[in-house]
């Protein structure tokens, strides 16, 4: 304790001393008088025909952060994205804004300095962020709820702890709460041995929008970009420092150069291999780990109050999140290979849910049924390679300027991305002596959407042009004042009312002139960019965005002039992107809803013992072996008959979907006399009976 009221002494004065220094330099500027933001075409012109001061690889948090810092300093800034703006790690986080209250733990307990200072910065910056895009973002309590009495103070001491180092920069007062009020707060939680909980404050935000605006206020600022643009070799004068970048348009095939003085490598998880296209030599510094999140229908958690699971069983958090309208639960942490479309395995899936199942009440029972899309996102931790110990992992972020002149921006956290690009910009402008550029304008500036946004905003949208109040809800916290363009281009329900907007989906926010108006001002390409980033339809519910494609891809085509075949092609590619949100999981194990959790982990276990080779799957030689070991007659031929009585997609083996509708299906008392249901019945039982 003697440990937490130093630090917490200490924190004070460092938090005073931070926050007085954003204050000085935090100044809220309005946008809103900058010209439109160009088309793609006018970008892509640019970047063909002009020399620019900097250009950003990378159309992330970071690589958007870069790009709006050097614009507003006075230097000609330009970026591209190989992918769609934010298509990789950025959409795919807890989209929370946090200092992060574990590593506030782990910097008082283990002494840790570096986690320390990124704690104090990021809770500036979580201030910053939240003020900067009032209508992406918003305060959130999230409760801890205590099962033994000694950690109530604990836990307190360390929200007040995090209270004191944010400081000017605090939202509200961390509280203790009774059980009374826990139950009120948060009526899905276990009530057995509960005795109150500790709740405390942090922000959340829409990732991939956030993203995008960033991006949109760098183009309105004057700053070149463009998605879909893959950087495919660094380019380097007679002096061997770097003057631009060859790139294909994906879009076209089309291969140009971007000239420029200057290169930020702002990638994230592909840091390594931005380096070493740059210098063949360079040593790895990137180790990435992915991290799963699920989405369950919203009546699983309050409108208005998050949870944190501060002691997992393997030693990890969790959080479990009201997010528009729906909520978030995860995250896992497994180290990876880098890649473009990462999933999210069925075992991260399980762990999640078999976590959140401990909360609850024992009346409530979340299934694997209840899981509406599932995303894998990818962390780049990096090292340091001028730390003395350049092996450890650092949790802050990384600069690394290369012999050619190369700066790379690596790590750090989405909530620390404004300062990340303020050191990237700050190094860029050292490093190739731009006395021309000024300070950093970047705190305090408002983001697309945010100029003279004000919370009645939703109310305001009704009444102007009849949108029903969902809708408005939604267009007000997705565009800010942005939506008053929007609606310009609603189209009439048809119906009494509302009057205008009509919906892609039913039961769901989004409407039609959504798209349009993402393919006109927002630099939409493709389908997927608009189910998965313009809005969020990939990552709330997955059948839902199945459900709407040939829709948006009718819509989009209009737009950009499609044929039937290109419409085809973008509708398929659209459904490669919602099978790795957990399509091919929710619809192929749909049944599953009648499998209790308790249930669903003793099938699975079952099939990974039948599955010798571990394969995945079960094959007719791997049941003939689990009768012989339990004394049961069976030939080959049986083995191969009970195979086809389950293979609905007649591959000639028994995947782990087939497998559990089927047991789903005799938990359900609907499928009788099944072979397959019996034996692994018979199976559980002789595994059980041994020691």
């Amino acid at each position: 304790m003697n440990r937490v009221l130093a630090a917490g002494a200490v924190g004070l004065a460092g938090a005073v001393s931070l926050y007085n220094s954003y204050q000085t330099k935090s100044k809220v500027r309005d946008v809103s008088s900058l010209p439109p933001v160009p088309s793609r075409v006018d970008q892509l012109s640019r970047l063909k025909s002009e020399e620019f001061d900097v250009l950003v690889i990378g159309g992330g948090a970071t690589g958007a952060g870069c790009v709006l810092d050097a614009q507003t300093r006075g230097l000609r800034a330009a970026l591209v994205e190989r992918g769609d703006f934010s298509s990789g790690t950025s959409s795919r986080s807890t989209k929370l804004i946090h200092g992060g209250i574990r590593y506030l733990q782990n910097a008082v307990f283990h002494l840790d300095k570096e986690q320390w200072d990124l704690v104090c910065e990021a809770l500036a910056e979580r201030k910053n962020l939240l003020e900067s895009a009032p209508h992406l973002s918003a305060a959130l309590p999230i409760m801890i709820p205590v099962y033994q009495w000694w950690k109530l103070p604990y836990y307190y001491a360390g929200t007040l702890l995090y209270d004191l180092v944010s400081w000017g920069a605090r939202l509200k007062w961390s509280r203790v709460i009774s059980k009374e009020t826990t139950l009120e707060e948060f009526p899905m939680l276990r009530e057995k041995d509960l005795k109150g909980a500790v709740v405390y404050y942090d922000g959340q935000q829409n990732d991939a929008r956030m993203n995008v605006m960033l991006i949109l206020s760098a183009a309105r600022a004057g700053a070149a970009v463009s998605n879909y643009i893959q950087v495919t070799e660094i380019l380097h004068g007679e002096d061997g420092k770097t003057c631009g970048a060859m790139c294909r348009d994906s879009n076209t095939g089309e291969i140009f150069q971007v000239k420029a003085k200057s290169i930020i490598n702002a990638t994230g998880p592909f840091t390594d291999s931005i380096r070493k296209m740059d210098d063949g030599a360079s040593e790895s510094i990137c180790s990435p780990s992915t991290g799963v999140h699920i989405v369950l229908p919203g009546y699983f958690s309050p409108t208005n109050m998050g949870l944190l699971d501060p002691e997992t069983s393997d030693g990890r958090i969790i959080f479990f999140l009201p997010w528009e309208r729906y909520t978030i639960a995860g995250t896992t942490d497994t180290p990876c290979v880098p890649h473009a479309r990462p999933e999210a395995t069925e075992r991260e899936i399980q762990f999640i849910l078999s976590e959140i199942d401990s909360y609850f009440d024992c009346n409530i029972k979340v299934r694997r049924g209840d899981v509406l899309a599932a995303w894998s996102g990818i962390r780049p931790l990096v090292r340091d390679p001028s730390a003395a110990n350049s092996a450890a992992l650092s949790r802050n972020h990384v600069i690394e300027i290369s012999k050619s002149g190369l700066v790379t921006i690596a790590g750090g956290k989405w909530t620390t991305y404004r300062k990340m690009a303020e050191d990237a910009v700050d190094a860029v402008t050292k490093e190739h002596g731009f006395e021309q550029a000024s300070p950093c304008n970047t705190l305090g500036i408002l983001v697309e959407g945010a100029q003279n946004y004000h919370h009645n905003l939703a109310i305001e949208l009704c009444q102007r042009y009849g949108f029903d109040s969902e809708v408005a809800e939604h267009l007000a916290h997705n565009y800010g004042t942005q939506a008053h363009e929007l609606a310009k281009m609603v189209q009439l329900t048809g119906k009494r009312w509302p009057l205008f907007g009509k919906r892609l989906v039913a039961d769901m926010p989004f409407i039609e002139s959504e798209v349009k108006y993402a393919v006109r001002y927002e630099y939409a390409c493709h389908v997927k960019d608009f189910i998965a980033r313009r809005t969020r339809l990939a990552f709330l519910n997955v059948q839902a965005a199945r459900e709407c494609l040939p829709r948006v891809a009718e819509l989009m085509a209009e737009e950009l002039g499609w044929n039937e075949e290109q419409l085809e092609a973008e509708i398929k590619d659209a459904e490669g992107l919602i099978k790795s949100m957990g399509f091919k999981l929710t619809s192929g194990v749909k049944e599953n809803s009648l499998l209790s959790l308790a249930d669903y982990n003793k099938y699975l276990k079952a099939f990974e013992d039948l599955d010798v080779d571990k394969t995945g799957v079960l094959r007719p030689a791997e049941l003939f072996e689990a009768c012989k070991n339990l004394g049961l007659e069976l030939s080959i031929e049986d083995a191969i008959n009970i195979v086809n009585e389950v293979d609905t997609n007649r591959n000639g083996v028994i995947d782990l979907e087939e497998f559990l509708m089927i047991m789903a299906g005799g938990a359900g008392e609907r499928i009788v006399d099944n072979r397959l249901q019996k034996l692994v019945e018979l199976h559980i039982e002789e595994t059980a009976e041994s020691p």
